[in-house]
């Protein structure tokens, strides 16, 4: 079983020092992970603060050092991205003034430069991508990664690959 570092012991106990600790670790890498997930109308530091208010909640009942921290977080967070973008799927659904349609805002169209790395990673499926974003973008270890995807260490592994052979293979039909 894993025991607890003295950073998530102090923030179970409540003290504001470790939870400063545990926020500067975390939530900028939070937020641009969120902001690669769909979420509907809801914005990434919306669902990233809902995020931090459950982690709060639910602390007593995680168990893990700092660094399990991100996966638990993580993978709070993802359930919340889930679960806005399924309202925004729903609201869609009814017809808003009595029009029978409504069309989707989609996303921004902006393809500047900087862009082709999303473009790129928006050809994968959506396991792999997260898995890439994760792994790479974020530098979460395999099993913080297993943790906020609620996959194994295995699948992780098996998805990292596959992505990033993918990613070398569309990039070599570009060039």
């Amino acid at each position: 079983m894993t025991t607890d570092d003295d950073v998530v012991a102090a923030a179970k106990r409540g003290d504001p020092d470790a939870w400063r600790e545990l926020y500067r670790a975390h939530a900028s890498r939070l937020v641009v992970w969120l902001r690669g997930r769909p979420s509907g109308e809801e914005s990434a530091e919306d669902i990233a603060s809902s995020a931090w208010l459950v982690a709060a909640e639910k602390v007593a009942g995680f168990s893990g050092s700092s660094e399990d921290f991100a996966g638990w977080l993580f993978g709070i967070a993802r359930k919340l991205s889930l679960n806005a973008q399924r309202r925004a799927v729903r609201r869609e659904r009814i017809p808003l003034d009595g029009d029978a349609t409504r069309s989707d805002p989609g996303p921004e169209a902006g393809t500047s430069g900087g862009d082709w790395a999303r473009r790129l990673l928006a050809t994968l499926p959506e396991r792999e991508r997260d898995v890439v974003v994760c792994r790479e973008v974020l530098d979460m270890d395999v099993p913080a990664t297993a943790a906020a995807l609620d996959i194994s260490a295995v699948a992780v592994r098996v998805a990292h690959h596959r992505a990033l052979k993918r990613l070398r293979r569309d990039l070599a039909l570009t060039e």
